[in-house]
């Protein structure tokens, strides 16, 4: 179902998502058991970051998981460039027991039409 907090026409899947807003009204918030973990390549963060996100690139994230000072049930709001490879790894993350992992719909691209528009989009 989509909503003005998700991109237009977006099939938002509550059970593997979250939305920018209630993303950044975590992150901002300093949420106790929350992390917002960017999967994106150094060379897209040199374009936009969020600040106080955990960078983990994706390709890297399997033998990184023990370095995630995480719970099982932390939220993990998992963020890519749109949506679609932070759908794969928050699956991913809750097949490996994190049942707390969420993609952030529509990535920072969504972000930053929703809710920053001086973060770069490329």
């Amino acid at each position: 179902m989509s909503d003005t907090n998700n991109p237009p026409n977006y099939p938002f899947n509550e059970a593997l998502e979250i939305s920018v807003v209630e993303t950044h009204e975590k992150h901002v918030g300093r949420v106790d058991d929350f992390v917002l973990l960017d999967i994106r390549e150094p060379h897209e963060l040199e374009i936009s970051a969020i600040d106080g996100s955990v960078h983990i690139p994706m390709g890297e994230l399997a033998g990184a998981l023990g370095e995630l000072d995480i719970e099982e049930d932390t939220l993990v709001a998992v963020l890519c460039r749109t949506g679609r490879r932070s759908l794969d790894v928050a699956m991913y993350l809750q097949e490996q027991g994190f049942m707390g992992a969420r993609s952030v719909a529509g990535g920072i691209h969504w972000w930053s039409d929703r809710l920053d528009p001086s973060l770069t989009k490329y």
